[in-house]
């Protein structure tokens, strides 16, 4: 009996040995937790067609080995109420990632949620790719081992920003004006914060926060900004309120240059034109105008694809990250892959970047741009078929964005 059984265990030993990697590999599903209606709708449905080509790109080039990328688009109408909704959803529906970025709020309720959720329960623990929320709380005192962000918070971002703006000696007076949220009050404190350590006599001459995605006329604002002398202004807004907020400042003739950190998002190029050209500026994390070699194909394929510009490098990034975590980890246990994402290198669209181990916020070049025509030299791409796009005025080394945190996590055991 024993000899009978032996030729049998050797086949089937045999043939588990040699079946595909991909019988073996899962199909790893991503939550899109983001406003893909209503006032922020265009950045959403970019930012989600951004996900979908980037996992398209992982699977076609095998990131993850054999296991495979799905992202699917849930729509959280930039709420954080809504987001927790969506997220008990998501969870009923088996998905054990999640990705979401446009909304502080929205990521704080997010993030506290799957503390209580991982929890309670062992064995279903959710990781939340953050790719764009950019509360500098959330990786201080609000950070969590389930969370990632993968964008610069918004301290990083300022620092850079405001280490190019100092430079400009024509900088006298400075109007800050921001959505009345999380983010919009941390770019206002930021902003008086770093310029009265670096340029103390720059005056900030005002100081605004407004209902966010509700304002449809910033022409009242506008007229502040103007009767306040300012010649330069800088905002956190993204979306609908950056884009009408331009709009005003183009019709009422504003001759402030803006510093923002957003305005390369869906419909805001449009809106600025030929009028905008080296007036405004953004501090981000890419700019494919000066990573060609990088960004090049990707940026091609999009707009082919969806006859949109692809901006969103983060969204690369966090699946990146993703798939190294688990070919690291050798399994697709979000705990497991948490574990093995901390401290992650890797090359990204913008460079060597880090998945810094002891808060989860990404390390990063950071970019600071200018509106200008192409000239198929340093500007080869533009945005929104206007004839213009960004032109990197300085790449700012991760070392010198990099901020301290105040994180103290508590991990699994």
């Amino acid at each position: 009996m024993k000899s009978l059984n032996r030729p049998l265990m050797a086949g089937l030993t045999l043939a588990f040995a040699v079946l595909p990697v991909t019988a073996l590999s899962d199909n790893i599903k991503i939550a899109f937790i983001d406003p893909l209606s209503g006032p922020f709708a265009p950045v959403g449905q970019n930012t989600f067609r951004s996900f979908q080509i980037s996992a398209e790109i992982a699977n076609r080039e095998k990131w993850a080995l054999g296991h495979t990328f799905e992202i699917t688009g849930f729509d959280n109408k930039a709420s954080p109420q809504e987001s927790l909704t969506v997220l008990k959803t998501v969870i009923d529906q088996g998905y054990r990632y999640i990705a979401q970025g446009n909304g502080s709020g929205a990521a704080g309720a997010l993030i506290d949620a799957i503390n209580k959720h991982n929890e309670r329960n062992p064995g279903k623990e959710i990781v939340f790719l953050n790719y764009a929320a950019v509360d500098p709380d959330l990786t201080n005192s609000k950070c969590s081992f389930w969370h990632f962000r993968l964008d610069a918070n918004s301290d990083m971002k300022m620092e850079a920003l405001t280490t190019f703006l100092i430079k400009d000696k024509s900088v006298k007076k400075v109007y800050i004006i921001g959505q009345n949220y999380a983010h919009g009050h941390q770019v206002t404190r930021a902003a008086k914060e770093y310029l009265s350590r670096k340029r103390p006599d720059i005056e900030i001459v005002g100081d605004d926060l407004h209902p966010i995605g509700s304002v449809k006329d910033f022409a009242p604002y506008v007229a502040k900004i103007s009767a306040s002398g300012a010649d330069t202004v800088i905002t956190g807004n993204w979306g609908s309120d950056l884009a009408l907020l331009v709009k005003a400042a183009r019709e009422s003739d504003l001759k402030a240059k803006f510093y923002t950190y957003y305005a390369y998002t869906t419909g805001v190029p449009t809106v600025m034109g030929s009028t905008a050209a080296d007036h405004v500026r953004y501090v981000g994390t890419w700019n494919v105008n000066s990573e060609i070699a990088a960004g090049k194909d990707i940026v091609e394929s999009f707009k082919k694809k969806y006859s949109d510009d692809f901006y969103a490098a983060t969204a690369y990034s966090a699946v990146q990250l993703l798939a190294k975590g688990i070919v690291q980890a050798k399994s697709t246990d979000p705990v497991k892959v948490a574990f093995a994402m901390e401290g992650q290198k890797f090359k990204s669209l913008n460079g060597e970047v880090e998945m810094r181990k002891t808060d989860h916020q990404l390390q990063q070049p950071l970019y600071i741009n200018t509106w200008v025509k192409v000239n198929g030299k340093d500007v080869k791409f533009d945005q929104e078929n206007t004839g213009y796009g960004w032109r990197t005025e300085q790449k700012v080394e991760p070392y010198v964005a990099a901020q301290p945190t105040s994180c103290s996590m508590k991990r699994p055991s």
